[in-house]
């Protein structure tokens, strides 16, 4: 995304928040990140609300609307969402599948779709990944909660003019750290360039403590994340992406890529043991604990640390490659995925219905801040720091100072398969099987195969 067009939304949504934040009902309930596939069907028992439907709901034919998603991390929250749904609605069952963690969610997809089994709605990357699907995806221009859509969320879903997908919540990534244990260390400086960030992995493992635990057993920590931060540090990183699907740029010799890697051997050098069998679950529960000070994750992991340590006191550092501090104390923030509709879907309108519905409503909103813990991507929603959590704090903090970066991994040709492959590649390099030269020659070649495919 161009940083322009993104520093626009940031202020947008910032000063949505604070001129319509309020003191809502902060009970907010802290779910469980479960790894598995789980689905969630709802039986329609309670029919004695219909609060905010129509007084003929009652009538109305039963519809089910199934719905695939990917966002482990909301599951829990999301089945009670759909029961007040359903309450609601009484002649609405939905049925809610959840695949990700360690679970590839373009393959399952991909796999439902080939065998008739296809949901209502599911979730969609945009850029690339609304190329690959837009056959299927129903036009959604004319929704109510586009008007209140930030501009920037719009851009990965619009095609032709038309746009596709309702984004979920806006979210970013870096160095989640634990302020305490940097305490600890005798940390009184948040490092923003690479030379203070090892200082800072002295310091901690000088104390006795584990600097960073790496969730590398995790294609996506790898293939979308963490190789997302060279392309972003890039002058302008469209046209970088763009050199390198005409052959005018080059994974290899690039000085950003090159940097890159010595943040990855960082992390390495300082990082726990067996970081190619640790997954989400295990990274997020060990730095919860405090087992390690830094790991690489975003917002979202504020629900499960909390769950784990209710006490803890975590804040985000950059990903810096180099000692440029004005460059490198930044963190990447995006639109992480989109809502899309089915567009021969035999319930597509009950489906449209639930999606305005979920950012349109009381229930809807109070979710999506209070359980779910996002930013919203909405300007109709009140958002207070205070609901969202420490981690999420931080990334308003940067967005307000535009102190942010863009997020890349939607824009790689074949989408998601370039990703894996990264990934792929990426776990060879911790596990030593390639040497620099070798690891950035295989990116570079990934590049161009997913390209010509």
């Amino acid at each position: 995304m161009k940083k322009i067009k993104f520093y626009s939304f940031v202020m947008v949504i910032v000063l949505a928040m604070i001129l319509t934040a309020c003191g809502g009902n902060n009970n907010a309930t802290n779910g469980s990140s479960d790894s598995n596939t789980s689905t969630n069907q709802s039986s329609n028992t309670n029919t004695s609300s219909n609060t905010g439907t129509d007084s003929s709901t009652s009538e109305k034919e039963p519809v089910k609307i199934k719905i695939f998603q990917f966002k482990v991390e909301i599951a829990e929250q999301l089945a009670k969402l759909i029961e007040e749904y359903e309450a609601e609605n009484p002649h609405v069952t939905i049925e809610l599948e959840t695949v990700g963690g360690g679970a590839d969610y373009g393959a399952a997809l991909r796999a439902k779709f080939n065998s008739n089994d296809k949901p209502d709605i599911f979730n969609n990357g945009g850029f690339t990944d609304l190329d690959l699907w837009l056959e299927h995806l129903e036009d959604l221009s004319d929704q109510p909660w586009v008007a209140n859509t930030v501009d920037v969320a719009k851009e990965p879903m619009t095609k032709d003019g038309k746009l596709y997908g309702q984004p979920l919540n806006l979210e970013g990534y870096g160095f989640i750290y634990n302020k305490d244990l940097f305490a600890q260390a005798g940390i009184t400086t948040v490092p923003t360039t690479i030379s203070e960030l090892e200082q800072a992995a002295i310091k901690l493992q000088d104390a006795g403590i584990t600097p960073f635990v790496n969730g590398y057993g995790e294609w996506w920590v790898l293939g979308n994340h963490f190789v997302n931060i060279p392309f972003a540090q890039q002058a302008d990183p469209n046209a970088f992406i763009e050199g390198l699907n005409n052959g005018t740029a080059s994974i290899v010799g690039n000085p950003q890529f090159e940097q890159w890697v010595d943040l990855f051997d960082l992390t390495l050098k300082y990082g726990g043991r067996n970081p190619l069998q640790t997954d989400y679950n295990t990274q997020v529960t060990d730095f919860a604990t405090g087992k390690a000070a830094m790991t690489q994750q975003g917002n979202w992991t504020q629900v499960a640390i909390s769950a784990a340590n209710p006490d803890i006191n975590i804040g985000f550092l950059p990903m810096p490659i180099n000692d440029d501090s004005a460059a490198m104390n930044k963190l990447p923030v995006g639109v992480p995925n989109n809502w899309v509709v089915h567009k021969n879907s035999a319930v597509k309108e009950e489906a449209k219905a639930f999606l305005n519905w979920l950012v349109s409503s009381e229930t809807g909103q109070r979710y999506i801040t209070e359980e779910f813990k996002f930013i919203p991507a909405f300007k109709n929603i009140p958002a207070e720091e205070a609901v969202l959590g420490q981690l999420a704090t931080d990334i308003i903090t940067y967005s307000k100072e535009d102190k942010t970066i863009s997020w890349n991994w939607f824009k790689f040709p074949g989408g998601e398969a370039t990703s894996n492959e990264f990934g792929d590649i990426m776990q060879a390099y911790v596990a030593g099987q390639l040497t620099k030269e070798k690891f950035l020659e295989q990116l570079q070649a990934a590049w161009q195969a997913n390209l010509n495919n």
